[in-house]
């Protein structure tokens, strides 16, 4: 718009009169009719220099040039400039103005990267080069800046109403970026320069970050960094030869430990070189590269080199990095399989070696014990490594038929047995979790209840129990691991000490309300466990029945029990088990006074042998003493060791030795001495004999062929007719112990020779079942 100005002017009048109008004065005749005047005002509209465009072009040009040669525009400040831009706009001649503006820019930057990059290629220098590259876009960006902001207008009221026309920015970058293309000698030489910086500073030089930071966002800017041949390819390249080179080199010389420190040292390197300069994108693709070609590529020699050592030596910080860099490339699989051949390897080693059964059970715990703390440590308590360790365990710890299960049935009986020295009973009840950690992994448990059974019975029995409470938590333990059917006979076992305990508070009031007790018997105290059979174990006779016999003092009180029992009980029958029997022996020696003896049953017949009630020295062989007693030859033998070799040495054997002969003579010990008053030598009973092992080991044979027998009728008489294969597979699936094919082929054998199968006519490898 043009101003109108405020002078009065004398606009041109137009009369518009009617065709019969009369002209009249002021003073005409009121009669006289006319029409009212209407007056427009008009005035020509102001034109645009013809040279308007190119004046202010003029104007706009020498600022443009001034800025690129870095000078103070001359006469015109940046207010006038701004106006300048503003009126070409209003005057709708943005479009030719941006067209002007875009050649003049294009000029410039051509110019500029020849003179100031191409030119230069020939510096050797790569910091040198660099350096100028840094200063030549530096120039440029705050040369494009100071441009916008003349010609702000001409962006905010043109380009950006056009979808194809680029911001003033963009612009500069669009034509930055074409230039270089065209000398694409002057990308790679940047390239170059930069992963040189990169490479020194890797070997430890320092170098200008704030320089490379800027360079890199130049080719960021640029679109110049990622994509086919560019930076970013060419950089993740070097870095995988880089580290390629250097983790063969360093596993060369250094240790696994050493190389693991010396990755994560680089791989923080990395990240740090990420967030310093490079661009964020890049983090992941070159720890990945990092990863890749010091980690992933190494994972087998690391784990062959030393993953032995280190479990060995317990190096948990080591184990914890190697962990954690594993699961960085996801090779943890082949560290846990490592760790599982690890654990059966060290468990076979225990396992198998018989000379160490002593300690199996012990060195099985510690194992345990430091295993799950690594895993919980080191591993980050992975679930596949826990689950690795529990498979090992039931490799190896069954790899060894039926021990195992019979040392932790007797590691458990050491536990619970009094003069024991694990500590409180809650220690030793943690003691009882551990191992039942172990007793899960056992395929045989039929052995482990066999054992754990005749312990307990002799705990019970000869009152070597540390704790009644504790046996109970222990079989509360075995009932919520293996059902109450497992647990019945043992639970029945306490069962029939307490009503035994009952039925002899009986007996003392009934010996009480008598007067019966023959004069043999006086002075003696007698306790008597009423067992039944099916809850206890079986016990093998080892007195000859037809020569042994109780001394008068316990056989008078025996049949006295019996008399009492049968009153009460007429249709039961009682079978003593004397080897179970332990009694309390009073003596007066002459060498060591008054003492007591805790002995069993025949180590008490023995010295009953040897009492002078004529003060006459009594000296007996061993045919004489077993005439005497009517022990078995074996249990005789190992009576009079305990007796005459052991550590205490009430009789005295001669000849001297450690075996008893037929022809050894035994007599008193002249030179016994305790200082003890109550001296327990019946711990012979505790110990388990070769051939009680070897029955024990017999009986539970023999339960297993019953167990497969019945499996067998069991399966064949709800399907009727099944091939061998079958009846086979079947039987593995329902079995609670491990059985051999072989084994399984006997038991058919014997049920088809019993007639409870018959093979088929046609097929001789399908069973019929016969009712």
């Amino acid at each position: 718009m043009i101003p109108i100005s405020r002078k009065r002017t004398t606009p041109a009048m137009h009369t518009h009169l009617g065709s019969n109008s009369r002209m009249g004065g002021p003073h005409s005749r009121s009669g006289f009719r006319g029409k009212k005047m209407k007056i427009k005002l008009t005035r020509a509209k102001p034109q645009l220099p013809s040279d308007f465009f190119e004046t202010s072009w003029e104007k706009l040009l020498q600022s443009i040039r001034a800025v690129h040669s870095q000078k103070a525009v001359i006469g015109y400040s940046r207010e006038d400039l701004y106006n300048a831009v503003q009126d070409i706009c209003m005057h709708k001649m943005a479009g030719q103005l941006y067209t002007k503006f875009k050649e003049e820019v294009e000029a410039h930057i051509s110019k500029l990267i020849k003179t100031c990059l191409v030119d230069q290629l020939y510096i050797q220098d790569y910091v040198a080069y660099l350096t100028v590259v840094n200063d030549t876009w530096q120039n440029h960006c705050q040369q494009m800046m100071t441009l916008r902001s003349i010609f702000l207008i001409l962006e905010c009221g043109y380009i950006k109403k056009q979808t194809t026309t680029r911001s003033i920015w963009d612009l500069g970058l669009q034509i930055f970026r074409k230039n270089m293309e065209l000398s694409p000698q002057v990308e790679k030489k940047i390239g170059e320069a930069i992963l040189d910086q990169i490479r020194r500073e890797r070997e430890g030089e320092n170098i200008n970050r704030s320089m490379m930071k800027c360079l890199v966002r130049m080719l960021t800017s640029l679109n110049l960094y990622s994509g086919s041949n560019r930076f970013e390819k060419l950089f993740l390249t070097s870095t995988g030869d880089y580290y390629a080179t250097e983790s063969q080199n360093q596993l060369k010389t250094a240790n696994v430990s050493e190389y693991m420190i010396h990755v994560e040292k680089r791989l923080n390197e990395e990240i740090e070189r990420t967030e310093s300069y490079l661009d964020s994108a890049t983090n992941k693709t070159l720890i990945n590269t990092v990863e890749n070609n010091m980690i992933k590529v190494h994972v087998n020699i690391m784990l062959e080199k030393n993953f032995d050592q280190l479990m060995n030596e317990d190096r948990r910080p080591d184990l914890k990095r190697m962990y954690s860099l594993f699961a960085r490339v996801n090779s943890l699989d082949s560290m846990r399989h490592s760790f599982l051949l690890y654990a059966k390897r060290k468990g076979a080693e225990i396992v198998q070696d018989e000379e160490r059964d002593k300690d199996m059970v012990q060195t099985l715990l510690e194992l345990k014990q430091r295993l799950d703390s690594l895993v919980a440590d080191a591993m980050a308590g992975n679930e596949d490594f826990d689950r690795a360790l529990r498979d090992s365990f039931e490799d190896f710890i069954n790899s060894r038929e039926n021990r195992p299960a019979e040392l932790i049935a007797k590691y458990i009986d050491a536990q619970l047995r009094t003069g024991n020295k694990g500590g409180s009973e809650m220690e030793i009840e943690d003691v009882l979790d551990q191992v039942m950690v172990l007793f899960r992994f056992i395929n045989g448990k039929d052995v482990f209840e066999a054992f754990y059974k005749k312990d307990l019975a002799k705990r019970l029995l000869l009152g070597k129990s540390a704790s009644y409470d504790l046996e109970k938590v222990m079989i509360a333990k075995l009932k919520s691991e293996c059902g109450s059917q497992f647990t019945n006979k043992l639970e029945g076992m306490f069962k029939d000490i307490d009503l035994s305990k009952d039925l002899m508070s009986s007996f003392l009031l009934h010996q009480q309300k008598s007067e019966s007790s023959s004069s043999a018997s006086v002075g003696v105290e007698m306790n008597v466990f009423i067992l039944t059979t099916v809850s206890w174990p079986a016990y093998t006779q080892t007195v000859d029945p037809n020569v042994f016999s109780l001394p008068p003092q316990l056989l008078s009180k025996q049949k006295e029990f019996e008399k009492f029992y049968y009153s009460k009980y007429a249709a039961r029958r009682l079978k003593w088990q004397p080897s179970l029997c332990h009694c309390l022996v009073r003596a007066d020696l002459l060498s060591a006074g008054k003492k007591e003896f805790q002995v069993s049953l025949f180590q008490a017949m023995v010295l009953l042998l040897f009492d002078q009630e004529s003060g006459e020295k009594i000296s007996l062989s061993y045919d004489e003493i077993k005439g005497k007693t009517g022990v078995e030859a074996e249990e005789l033998r190992r009576t009079l060791q305990s007796l005459a070799c052991g550590k205490v040495r009430i009789l005295q054997k001669n000849p001297k030795g450690r075996d008893v002969a037929n022809s050894d003579r035994f007599v008193v010990n002249p030179e016994f001495k305790s200082k003890a008053y109550r001296i327990k030598i019946n711990s012979i009973q505790m110990k388990e004999s070769a051939k009680e092992n070897k029955e024990t080991h017999a009986k539970i044979f023999q339960d297993r062929q019953y167990q497969i027998d019945a499996a067998i009728v069991r399966i064949m008489k709800a399907r009727k007719t099944l091939s061998h294969n079958l009846l086979v597979s079947e039987l593995f699936k329902q079995l609670k112990f491990p059985a051999k094919p072989q084994d399984l082929k006997k038991r058919i054998e014997s049920l088809l020779d019993r007639e409870y199968l018959e093979r088929d006519d046609q097929d001789a490898t399908l069973y019929k079942y016969l009712a």
